[in-house]
Parts: structure tokens; C-alpha cells; sequence
């Protein structure tokens, strides 16, 4: 089985129960996430091979860490050890009219302030099929976009399929620069494209022509524009995926994606998702079952409909990572949604 990789950085998240305030609540619930790590623990339940690659500092917290991750069969042969913290954030879950809240406590966590050259991307990506990054990761800090610029390169070397989901988070971009003056040299050795319609409008002034995301209603025929306009700027994408969420409130969202390729944009259907557990890693349980679908599956329409049932289901699991399987995802596409008791 084709072997993924994926680099970037794994935090730890600290939850208020329920739906109380930061503010409100005298206890958190502990456990890690993060984009990249995401999208490798979906991709190990799918019993796809694949390694996270990040910088951990050589504390019981860093130990603590790579244990969870092995435990979801992920592998950490290539972590490095080195720097003073692991990255924290804070969540706080909204609900009905108020919005889920993050925090982020991160600044010189042990992948900010990673040299570079640290990592042997050659050797990482021996017997490597494909490398998958996000757009969070060069918002980080300068280190971790030159440590990532040295991946692509090596990974377009060593003729990788590479993936991106374009991941803009506001709160991140403070070290000097814009997304819109890194991200296009980091984009441009990108096969696969991920994004919605905030990430292409925020990076790179992309919008889709005549439409408004709010009140719920998202048409994916607009995103035809947005997709052949990143596949006109980026010549080596050969597939732009949307995800096309709509927000009834924060328990309560439509979500669906398209998939063009360059001449034809193919839809899923609109999952109806009324009691929304934890919708963070939503968009990484889609890219991991785009990959998975990608590589498993011989028709673009199937994998679309994988990663969007698969991340449907993502809204049901409390924590960042996606604890489903294939055979779980798969009984959702073929449209048992019941809920049922299995016995």
C-alpha cells in the first residue's frame, strides 16, 4: 500500500466540557491535534501507511505525544527532538449563535523554532508516495516555511504526488510576512489543492463570482471560477477541491465539496449535519479521505463522496482526530445515515 506523509505541527488542546466559556470552566479536557497530525491519524484508521513528521521538545509532554500518536498507528521513526515547548490551544465550543472560540498559545514552540536542515527529506520520503502539507504550517514562523520549502523541493525531486489544504488562519500570519507573498512559492509544486471559500479569497483574491456564503445556502456551481482560476496560477495542480460549508448556526451546518479537473466539476451530495459534536478537523478528516480515496478508488466522483462522508462523520467524534474507519464511511456514502444500533 502506498505510503503518505505529512509534516507540520501537533499541539495540545485544552477543551472547556461541554459548552462553557474559558472563562466559565474550572477544569479543560487534554488531548492533541493539529491540521498535519489530523489528516495521519484518519489516514492510519483507513490502515493507510503513513508518518508525521514534526519537532518535539524532549519533555514528558513530547513523550506524551508521540505515544498517542503511535497509538493510532502513525508512525514517528522521523520526529526530531529539540526546542523548549510544545504548542497549546484553547477551545471553547460554542453553540446556537455563538461561535466556537480558539486560542492559540504557540509562539517559539519547539516546530517554530526548528533550523533548518534539520530534517533528511530524502531519506523521509524513501518508498514515499505522497507528502501532504497545510497552510498553517508557514504561518508559523519563518523557520518552518524554510523547512518546508526544503520538503517540496525534495518531494517534487523524488517525482512525489504533493497536496495542500490552503488552511488560512488570521491569527497565525505575524512573523514578518503574508500569505500572499509566501503561499504562492510554496503552492506551485502542489498536484492536489484543498480549500474553501475564505482560502481563496484571503491568500490570493480568488472569489467565486455572485455569491454570498452566509445564511447556509452555498451553490457549488460558483466554485467552477475559483477552481480554474488556482489551477491557472498553479499549472502543476491537476485537481482543486472546495469544501462548501453552510452555517445554520454553530450545532448546525450543511457541508459538501466539489472536485474540478481542469474540465469537469464533480459534486456530492449535501449532508444535513443538526447536532454538531466537534467540528474541528473537519477539513483534515476530508483531505485524508481525499487521499485515501484518491489512491483507492479509480473514479474522482467516488473519493469526493469518501471525503466528504468521511468528514461528516468527523462532526460526530469529540477531539481533533477522526476516529472512524473505512467500512464506516463507505456505509454512510451508500446512504445508511440511520444512526441505528449495530448489534
Amino acid at each position: 500500500m502506498k505510503k503518505v506523509v505529512t509534516f507540520g505541527e501537533v499541539m495540545l488542546r485544552l477543551a472547556t466540557p461541554g459548552y462553557l466559556r474559558i472563562g466559565q470552566s474550572p477544569v479543560f479536557n487534554v488531548s492533541f491535534g493539529g491540521g498535519e497530525a489530523n489528516v495521519a491519524v484518519s489516514l492510519a484508521q483507513f490502515e493507510v501507511p503513513v508518518s508525521f513528521v514534526t519537532r518535539l521538545p524532549a519533555n514528558a509532554l513530547g513523550e506524551w505525544c508521540v505515544r498517542e500518536l503511535r497509538a493510532f498507528s502513525v508512525d514517528v521513526e522521523h520526529i526530531v527532538w529539540g526546542g523548549e515547548r510544545i504548542g497549546t490551544y484553547y477551545l471553547e465550543t460554542g453553540a446556537n449563535a455563538r461561535a466556537s472560540q480558539v486560542i492559540y498559545d504557540r509562539a517559539h514552540s519547539a516546530i517554530a523554532t526548528i533550523p533548518p536542515g534539520t530534517i533528511d527529506w530524502e531519506q523521509v520520503f524513501e518508498g514515499v508516495h505522497w507528502f501532504h502539507w497545510t497552510g498553517i504550517t508557514p504561518a508559523i514562523s519563518r523557520q518552518t516555511t524554510v523547512v518546508l520549502k526544503e520538503a517540496l523541493e525534495v518531494a517534487e525531486k523524488m517525482g512525489l504526488v504533493i497536496s495542500t489544504d490552503l488552511n488560512y488562519r488570521k491569527k497565525l500570519w505575524k512573523w514578518g510576512t503574508t500569505p500572499e507573498e509566501t503561499m504562492p512559492d510554496l503552492v506551485k509544486h502542489c498536484h492536489v489543492i484543498l480549500g474553501n471559500e475564505e482560502d481563496a479569497a484571503k491568500v490570493f483574491g480568488i472569489h467565486p463570482q455572485g455569491v454570498s456564503v452566509e445564511g447556509g445556502h452555498v451553490p457549488a456551481e460558483a466554485y467552477e471560477s475559483v477552481a480554474r482560476q488556482l489551477m491557472h496560477r498553479f499549472p502543476k495542480a491537476e485537481k482543486v477541491i472546495i469544501t462548501l460549508r453552510g452555517s445554520h448556526s454553530a450545532n448546525h451546518n450543511t457541508w459538501s465539496g466539489v472536485l474540478f479537473d481542469g474540465t469537469e466539476l464533480l459534486q456530492t451530495r449535501q449532508y444535513d449535519i443538526t447536532h454538531i459534536v466537534d467540528r474541528v478537523g473537519g477539513g483534515d478528516s476530508f483531505m485524508a479521505g481525499l487521499i485515501y480515496g484518491l489512491t483507492h478508488y479509480s473514479e474522482d466522483q467516488k473519493a469526493l463522496d469518501f471525503a466528504v462522508a468521511a468528514s461528516a462523520l468527523k462532526h460526530t467524534i469529540y477531539g481533533d482526530f477522526n476516529r472512524v474507519t473505512v467500512g464506516e464511511v463507505e456505509k454512510l456514502m451508500g446512504g445508511d445515515g440511520s444512526g441505528r444500533v449495530v448489534r
